[in-house]
């Protein structure tokens, strides 16, 4: 019977130890809940909730900050950031008179701070430095998501309502050129080579992708209906694409700039993570309040969490690399 009770414990221990693997000691999952103005702090070993915090209004997306210290949440309707810490999700500052950051980002030499300000239709230049305004760049109808060049010479931001993309000049801090896209694109991503902008069409079914210093349009790829938002997966020559209203996610080429594989993912998958060794894909399914992890090698739902409403930005610091 001692010998038997040792093999039970040891199988028990070896179904848990794949997924601890991937994250460090006591490390969590920050998942931000934008419909309540709240962050879920997850156990990703338990695949629980373990404490929900309240950070502002509207929290709809995140990142570290450059020197990896401390997580940037923007809450668009409170019009500040909250910083986390990246590990434990516990606020450590705040800043304020941020004005409606939706989508947020660093140029890659983090000279600059972007912030698309979703229902002021512009976009925000701050020093990243200290946060102080630099230019604020009228726009189109409601800017969405941001890119940007490897040289750091300019921004790209999908202009939701307004069917098109801008590229913008961060040294002089203007619009450079606009271009028409499918109706509502939203997810925006260079590819590793600097050569191509793959642009996630959300009230359509397809990725388009331009060749942005010829200004054209090379290709459009079918994915799946409310094709939103990118994370890459960390081989530097695949990314995810989430598909919000065909329940599903797909796996592009970046080199072939054709689709892979599509698979289902149910209750519209939105923000994604990949864990560091590279087996799972976290995902926020913003339509259930659910967190969703997927065994990336079967393409099937490992567990769902429930968080809370309308969970949409999602980090952790154990994560693949970011091409």
């Amino acid at each position: 019977m001692k010998y038997l009770g040792k093999t039970i414990f040891i199988g028990a221990l070896a179904a848990v130890l794949p997924a601890a693997a991937s994250f460090g000691p006591d490390e969590r999952v920050i998942v931000l809940n934008s419909g309540d103005g709240s962050v879920s702090i997850v156990d990703p070993v338990a695949k629980k909730e373990v404490k929900r915090v309240p950070v502002g209004k509207e929290p709809h997306h995140l990142l570290v900050t450059p020197d990896n210290k401390e997580l940037l949440v923007a809450n668009a309707a409170s019009n500040d950031l909250v910083f986390l810490n990246p590990k434990s999700g516990d606020i450590i500052r705040r800043v304020p008179n941020i004005s409606d950051p939706y989508h947020i980002g660093y140029s890659p030499d983090r000279k600059w701070f972007l912030a698309a300000s979703n229902r002021l239709d512009r976009v925000d230049i701050y020093h990243a430095a200290d946060f102080r305004l630099a230019k604020r760049i009228p726009t189109g109808k409601v800017p969405s998501h941001i890119a940007f060049s490897a040289d750091s010479k300019t921004a790209f931001v999908t202009i939701q309502e307004s069917n098109e993309f801008v590229a913008i000049d961060l040294e002089r801090q203007e619009i450079l050129w606009k271009m028409p896209t499918g109706k509502q694109p939203a997810g925006i991503w260079m590819t590793p080579d600097d050569r191509h902008l793959l642009i996630g069409i959300t009230g359509e079914s397809h990725v388009e992708i331009y060749d942005w210093r010829a200004r054209r349009m090379v290709k459009r790829i079918l994915t799946g209906l409310g094709a939103h938002n990118f994370v890459a997966r960390g081989d530097g020559r695949h990314v995810f694409l989430s598909n919000r209203m065909a329940n599903s996610i797909s796996l592009i080429d970046q080199q072939t700039l054709e689709v892979k594989e599509t698979f289902s993912v149910p209750g519209g998958p939105d923000c994604m993570e990949i864990t560091k060794d590279g087996k799972q894909l976290w995902t926020t399914t913003r339509w259930i309040r659910m967190l969703t992890v997927v065994d990336l090698e079967t393409k099937k739902v490992l567990h769902q969490i429930p968080v809370g409403k309308s969970p949409h930005g999602l980090f952790f610091v154990s994560h693949a690399p970011r091409q």
